[in-house]
């Protein structure tokens, strides 16, 4: 018998369930070294290219000040590099270093084989089963 749900239903439990699957998967960051939000600057640096302060700080959803915190503590790591920006000598550009971005690839490649054996396990069919089934009237 399949269960009828309303696309409130499946938006309500498709964001519950992305939720705790996020929080599994984030498990596997500590092994990156560096806390959540240096890791998801890192990962807009690497991922988004050379950015200014102001366009990190804007990706992130942080004022600038934050922001400067969280670069100051991956330039620390060596993770970015904090150059003067060429167009605007005001302002800073924030690039990935090599250690940077193989920490960062390191932790997503962490991330995905814990995705895969949770797939592998039949947890996500349940949970995907709940979410998906839909009919549509």
């Amino acid at each position: 018998m399949t269960e009828k749900l309303s696309l409130e239903e499946v938006g309500r439990s498709l964001h519950s369930n992305a939720i705790h699957l996020l929080r599994r998967l984030r498990a596997e960051d500590s092994a990156m070294g560096i806390g959540p939000a240096q890791a998801s600057a890192l990962s807009v640096v690497v991922f988004g290219g050379p950015l200014t302060l102001n366009e990190l700080a804007k990706a992130e959803q942080v004022r600038p000040p934050t922001m400067s915190r969280v670069v100051e503590a991956l330039v620390k790591e060596g993770l970015v590099r904090r150059e003067t920006n060429r167009d605007d000598r005001r302002s800073v550009i924030i690039s990935p270093t090599d250690k940077g971005t193989r920490i960062l690839y390191e932790g997503r490649n962490r991330r995905e084989r814990r995705l895969i054996k949770f797939l592998c396990l039949g947890k996500a069919s349940r949970i995907l089963s709940r979410i998906l089934v839909v009919e549509h009237s």
